[in-house]
């Protein structure tokens, strides 16, 4: 494969301008654009979401994001186009995000904001506010994002635990469950973090049984995809007192409905997809897409290849 034309789609512009990583791989030799349906002459693209017309013209597609559940994989392989993903540059971002959740929750960070617009000067309830300091934070999927979560969970002395498909340990973590001891792994924590991706395997990973077998003053943190979680068994569980609270990043349907009652949850934290959020977030992908384009000069294999 030898790349000509690199097409940057609009749609990354639900992340970032697609202008700013154009000029970031400028200096690359293939011709780099912005591009959006006319895609005569372009041999791969990065792209924030999928177009079917993509698959009549590129040779390679490169997606901004880890995941790559919306691209139809099966097709991808019958035409060799091939798909690179970004896994590997949100650890820190989402990391941070996931232990400000956690710390915002048991702080009541959100309690005091909310106030502040009322201009309410008033403590939480006495026996609400706790310290993350020795909880146990149980992380479901140990890839780039759960380690980069366990880093950040541990630092501040959190009790970290995690669910692999291999029990093996990773840094970080003191005990590691396989899938099929995830309640196990979920009774004692005070957190449950998911970042696993979003396959066949994990869609709706987390249900009404997982629910049942938490902690009633248990959170559930989701910075992975929405259905990996049973969304209405969630709502269940919060609605019933089965857990106390959730932090939010992605749902079943996104953007979220605005009749959802998730919005009105006290202790549910609602945020727009945005957990990799970061203001380098188009050098991190173009150093991804640069090394590859270098790797395909010199018939070498692509880095985060996914078909």
């Amino acid at each position: 494969m030898h790349v000509d034309h690199l097409g940057i789609h609009t749609s990354v512009e639900e992340v970032f301008p697609p202008e700013r990583l154009a000029e970031a791989l400028a200096d690359l030799d293939p011709n780099v654009s912005v591009v959006e349906g006319d895609y005569d002459g372009v041999d791969a693209v990065v792209t924030f979401d999928h177009d079917p017309d993509f698959l009549d013209h590129v040779d390679w597609i490169h997606t901004v994001q880890a995941g790559y559940d919306k691209f139809p994989l099966d097709e991808l392989r019958e035409r060799d186009i091939v798909l690179t993903n970004s896994t590997g540059i949100h650890g820190a971002s989402v990391g941070e995000f996931a232990v400000g959740q956690m710390l915002s929750l048991a702080r009541r960070l959100h309690e005091h904001r909310d106030k502040q617009h009322d201009h309410e000067w008033e403590w939480p309830d006495w026996d609400d506010p706790f310290t993350l300091f020795n909880e146990q934070v149980t992380v479901v999927g140990l890839g780039t994002l759960g380690q980069g979560v366990a880093r950040r969970a541990d630092g501040i002395g959190m009790r970290v635990v995690g669910v692999r498909r291999t029990p093996t340990r990773t840094p970080h973590t003191r005990e590691v469950y396989t899938p099929d001891r995830l309640r196990e792994a979920i009774e004692d924590a005070r957190f449950v973090v998911v970042t696993t991706p979003l396959t066949e395997a994990t869609r709706g990973l987390l249900g009404a049984d997982e629910f049942d077998a938490m902690r009633e003053d248990a959170y559930l943190v989701n910075v992975a995809r929405g259905p990996v979680v049973d969304q209405d068994a969630l709502v269940d569980a919060l609605e019933s007192g089965e857990i106390t609270g959730a932090a939010l990043d992605v749902f079943e349907e996104e953007p979220l409905p605005e009749d959802s009652p998730l919005w009105d949850m006290d202790d549910v934290l609602v945020s727009p997809h945005a957990a990799a959020a970061d203001r380098d977030y188009y050098r991190d992908v173009a150093d991804i897409v640069r090394q590859n384009v270098l790797h395909l000069d010199a018939d070498e294999e692509l880095v985060n290849r996914v078909v």
